[in-house]
């Protein structure tokens, strides 16, 4: 089973999301970003690590707020760990999206995300999941 950590960055009301490009695996769907825990790196120094290369940010990360497993259609199974980022230090710098947003938590089923995320997705959106914005330093 493949580990993957994930991002939940929020200001005022709003969740940051990413865009894959075309040239990635699940082309153009959103996603939190994160990615894959390398071997030997704990969950907390494997979402700063990808927070940095992925946004050039360097975060405080947070709680662990939900962990998820999904099964793709291809078998392919992951367990997702979901984290509040507290606080970051840079300016969010796109380094490997198509696109990344500032959304309003309200719309966010209205992005084509990722199937394993789409459940987290319905509970931040409907408010049953609360989230803190982080602070920028």
């Amino acid at each position: 089973m493949k580990r993957v950590v994930a991002a939940l960055i929020v200001r005022d009301d709003e969740v940051l999301i990413c865009q894959r490009t075309r040239h990635q695996a699940m082309p153009l769907k959103w996603e939190f970003p994160g990615g894959k825990i390398e071997e030997g790196e704990d969950y907390h120094v494997a979402l700063r690590r990808e927070l940095e290369e992925e946004l050039g940010i360097h975060a405080v990360i947070g709680p662990e707020l939900r962990r998820l497993q999904h099964t793709y259609k291809n078998g392919g199974t992951l367990e997702l760990s979901f984290f509040l980022v507290e606080d970051f230090a840079g300016e969010i710098d796109n380094r490997i999206f198509k696109d990344v947003r500032w959304v309003q938590r309200s719309t966010l089923p209205q992005f084509d995300f990722l199937e394993a995320d789409v459940p987290l997705v319905r509970e931040i959106a409907s408010g049953a999941l609360r989230l803190r914005p982080a602070r920028p330093a």
